[in-house]
């Protein structure tokens, strides 16, 4: 054979880009198309299909796409696959850059072994040192058991970066699937979980080891199903029919949020008048003091239109919290519901009032605090469990916060939970009421039983007296004029011109820096 007839060496080798390209195509199917069919089967998506589906389209750049485990256990050498059981990587939400990771149950059962926990804990690194919000979406069977102690530790690393991350960088987890054990623990240190109804569930330990252990029979679902965990435990925030819903909420959530604790959260374009008078909350409202109706309402007209965005709305229902607009801009909402419980605040409630009043603190969201309360609830089972030191962390959330804080007593505020809703010397900014609210140590019934408990029993008509009475103390007391002479109140204003008032406000607060004594942290009463 010539020269000229010898095969050209570069024409025989195979092409290097296509050999990528098929690696690729390997690496996308996970554990193959049997495991992704039966996911389907499940209603589930698989976690590619989340991401794409998350993100904007064509902005996904995968990360650590070919790394596999090392763990040759139990015959696990014979269960290698490109990328192991997560899928990493950055994209864009609405034009704005997230890192996500995405558990992959086709392959091992998405559970998390060395590796696994080492590509979260890079992209997560990624988020904290560019500033960019960090999504999970978790779909796991937990602890890769085959390679021992090493998942454990891969779980405390993940932890660790959640840890570091709080309050620096929004994080957000969604439960696509199971999520047992120390697992769980993730999700619950990030700043809002989102659960699948009927096919998501968290627990630390499961059924039948609770059978096992305890002699209780209780079915997944029962015990940490998306219900159980958005009504009983609040410890999911958001809880949707489909997965689909769960990322279109993620979406909505995150327009609300800011990159990071150092910028501003995002302002769109108004489309509501910032001067709309709002004359209808005081049909909303009624003026007999202890009679329900919902605040819901009465926040929805007040912020711009169609805008409020409820968080944690099935658990701890006799306070609301969520994310509004105002003139475009984002805030934070808290509000006692009188239609649940007469807005009394109890454990849950202020627990759910302060870890969402940190999160807005932490990310320089301004707080809108609307207030219609009578008290905190009564009764040993508070008592015993702890509504003294529950109940402190409202207060510390509110004293500590930096944000702006506004707020409006709508008909009654009450004894302790007076000060405790964003009270003037708790450091609100600005503090208005509505004409016709009360605000005293305690209401007017309450109060005169008290005082006058022996002209009462004494009265030939006792509920006659005790009405007299009732209505001389709310004259005397129980109304905003007495605050306001002293301050306690910027101004007594109409209802009509909450919203403009409010708007006028956070313009001007926009502005507002405060400095705090250097420390590493407080000592909230956890």
């Amino acid at each position: 054979m010539s020269q000229q007839e010898e095969p050209d060496e570069d024409e025989t080798a195979s092409d290097p880009v296509e050999e990528l390209r098929e690696k690729r195509r390997q690496a996308e199917l996970g554990g193959g198309e049997a495991r992704i069919e039966a996911q389907h089967e499940k209603g589930k998506m698989t976690a590619r299909e989340r991401i794409d589906f998350l993100v904007d389209d064509g902005s996904f750049n995968e990360v650590d796409p070919f790394v596999e485990h090392r763990s040759t256990n139990f015959g696990m050498e014979e269960k290698r696959y490109a990328g192991d059981a997560v899928v990493t990587g950055y994209g864009e939400v609405d034009g704005r850059k997230v890192f996500l990771f995405a558990h992959d149950f086709t392959v091992l059962g998405g559970s998390v072994g060395e590796v696994v926990a080492d590509k979260i804990c890079k992209v997560m690194d990624k988020a904290i040192e560019n500033g960019v919000p960090v999504i999970g979406l978790n779909d796991s069977g937990g602890a890769r058991i085959q390679e021992g102690v090493d998942s454990l530790v891969g779980f405390a690393k993940i932890f660790e970066r959640n840890t570091k991350a709080s309050g620096l960088i929004p994080q957000i987890s969604a439960i696509m699937g199971p999520c047992a054990g120390g697992a769980t623990y993730s999700p619950a240190l990030t700043d809002f979980t989102f659960m699948v109804q009927d096919t998501s569930h968290m627990f630390i330990t499961g059924p039948d080891v609770i059978e096992t252990v305890t002699g209780e029979q209780v079915s997944k679902e029962e015990l940490g199903g998306a219900s159980s965990h958005s009504t009983k435990s609040g410890v999911a925030h958001f809880s949707y029919p489909s997965e689909e819903e769960v990322l279109e909420n993620i979406r909505r959530l995150l327009s609300y949020l800011p990159q990071n604790n150092m910028e501003d959260p995002p302002r769109v374009k108004p489309w509501d008048e910032p001067d709309r008078e709002v004359p209808e909350v005081t049909d909303i409202v009624p003026s007999a003091p202890r009679k329900p109706y919902d605040m819901s309402k009465v926040v929805g007209r007040i912020v711009d239109e169609e805008s409020f965005f409820e968080v944690h709305g099935n658990w701890a229902r006799n306070v609301i919290t969520g994310f509004a607009r105002m003139d475009g801009q984002s805030v934070g909402v808290v509000a006692n519901q009188p239609r649940v419980s007469a807005g009394t605040l109890d454990i849950d409630a202020a627990e759910k009032g302060a870890r969402f009043v940190r999160f807005c603190d932490s990310f320089n969201i301004p707080i809108l605090t609307f207030v219609d309360v009578p008290g905190f609830m009564p009764g040993t089972d508070q008592e015993h469990n702890g509504i003294i030191r529950r109940g402190a962390k409202l207060i510390y959330a509110y004293a500590e916060a930096t944000v702006p804080l506004l707020s409006v007593v709508v008909r009654k505020a009450y004894g302790g939970a007076y000060i405790v809703m964003s009270s003037k010397f708790l450091g609100s900014d600005v503090n208005y009421a509505w004409p016709g609210s009360e605000m005293a140590v305690l209401g007017p019934r309450g109060a005169v039983n008290i005082l006058y408990r022996k002209e009462i029993a004494n009265a030939d008509d006792p509920d006659a007296k005790r009405q007299e009475l009732m209505d001389d103390f709310r004259e005397e007391f129980a109304h905003p004029y007495g605050p306001a002479k002293r301050g306690y109140l910027d101004d007594v204003i109409e209802p009509k011109d909450t919203r403009k008032r409010l708007i006028d406000d956070l313009d001007l607060l926009q502005r507002k820096r405060e400095d705090t004594p250097p420390k590493d942290h407080g000592n909230i009463p956890l």
